[in-house]
């Protein structure tokens, strides 16, 4: 795995079979994880989500694979999402483990401990806390090994002070693949557009910068309903922004089935890229050619 996308890369994965990545799901046993970003609004998913649940979905809606991403942080999720890895090897295809990334001597431990062969990406929540850390020599280090490891940054800047945090790493190595989760939370149940278009245009100059065209829980659970059609000024300005070279398609699942199931949030979102002017071959790449590239995984 190398650095950013190309252009010629670009163009060498267009010619390949199509093959549909889900980018972003999740699987977790409530008993053995304390889910910080659970409240009592999310009653609806407070069950056990496994490979046997997902199965039939990935089926229904044509999903060849998908990215599996940690939901807590600790070691013990790494431990799990390896024991998934194992259930499931047919569907996951890659997996966003956890790393204490502001402690860069215990992430690179735990980098040694869970050296797994599925691991494309890490990840750690980070709500809405300052990413003062990332400017740190010792951070911007263990970045560098990352990206030379050919690991992708999984992270969803929502704040001004995120974004600029986030662009100011994506600057300093350049190699890094970085991939912003959930459209960045996008403002849609309130209507707004900025400041969060202008955040991701910033993010969005960065060529090491991907995003995910899903929906995160900030917005799920603030939406008194699923509305695909509020969505399309949010995606196409993500259109805009990255290309379909550098947007993939994800669920987010189970945590979607708060206000939709997975084929439909598929269906529509990838209905809403098409209504923001992308043809078939950017929804092929935005479908699965961005995810296998950004994550290093078999594009066919």
């Amino acid at each position: 795995m190398g650095g950013p996308l190309t252009s010629t890369a670009a163009n060498d994965t267009a010619a390949l079979p199509p093959r549909v990545i889900d980018a972003h799901q999740h699987f977790w046993r409530v008993a053995l994880q304390s889910q910080s970003w659970r409240t009592g609004a999310h009653a609806a998913i407070d069950r056990d989500y496994a490979p046997a649940d997902l199965r039939p979905a990935l089926a229904a809606a044509g999903v060849d694979a998908t990215v599996l991403v940690q939901s807590v942080d600790g070691p013990e999720e790494n431990d799990r999402l390896a024991a998934y890895a194992a259930q499931a090897p047919d569907i996951v295809a890659a997996l966003v483990g956890w790393l204490p990334l502001a402690d860069p001597a215990a992430a690179r431990a735990e980098l040694a401990r869970f050296a797994h062969p599925a691991l494309r990406g890490v990840r750690a929540l980070v709500a809405r806390d300052p990413l003062d850390w990332l400017a740190t020599p010792s951070v911007v280090g263990l970045f560098r090994e990352l990206a030379a490891r050919g690991l992708a940054w999984d992270v969803v800047p929502v704040t001004a002070e995120q974004t600029r945090r986030v662009t100011a790493l994506a600057e300093a190595v350049p190699e890094l693949r970085i991939v912003v989760d959930h459209l960045a939370r996008p403002p849609v149940d309130s209507g707004a557009f900025e400041p969060w278009a202008s955040h991701l245009s910033a993010l969005a100059a960065h060529p090491g910068v991907a995003c995910k065209v899903s929906i995160g829980i900030d917005v799920l659970t603030a939406w008194p309903r699923w509305d695909a059609d509020a969505l399309l000024p949010y995606v196409a300005h993500a259109v805009e922004a990255f290309g379909p070279e550098r947007l993939m398609l994800a669920s987010n699942w189970p945590v979607v089935l708060l206000r939709r199931d997975h084929r439909g949030a598929l269906a529509d979102l990838g209905a809403v890229l098409s209504r923001a002017g992308v043809g078939p071959d950017g929804l092929a790449e935005i479908r699965g050619h961005t995810a296998a590239r950004w994550y290093g995984v078999p594009t066919a």
